[in-house]
């Protein structure tokens, strides 16, 4: 996957993950959880953008670093939603899926741009 493709996969889950706010019941635990993920979710786009920007070969480590650890904390708040009974795991399967994949395609990255 190159570059292009992949800053338009991360924003397409970010696009999705705002949608899900919207339907995350706004008892106290939703809102807090729904607040998270917003951050965490939109974060994977933002930081991927400024991962291909970088300008030097640790600055673009550090910076997949940040992509791949709001991922797989993305993947925790979805896994939480589910798990707490506040949404229907069916609803967030696809959406887990494709953080943990997020999350997998950006630890390989890091480990390939620092030779590990």
């Amino acid at each position: 996957m190159n570059p292009i493709e992949l800053k338009l996969r991360t924003k397409k889950f970010a696009l999705r993950i705002i949608k899900l706010t919207g339907a995350i019941p706004k008892a106290t635990a939703g809102r807090a959880i729904a607040a998270q993920i917003v951050r965490s979710g939109t974060s994977v786009a933002a930081n991927y953008r400024a991962s291909c920007r970088a300008r030097s070969q640790a600055e673009f480590i550090a910076k997949i670093g940040t992509v791949e650890e709001e991922a797989d904390e993305t993947a925790l708040w979805l896994e939480l939603l589910t798990e707490s009974g506040i949404m229907p795991g069916k609803k967030l399967s696809a959406l887990l899926a494709e953080a943990n994949e997020l999350t997998a395609i950006m630890a390989a990255s890091r480990k390939t741009a620092s030779g590990a």
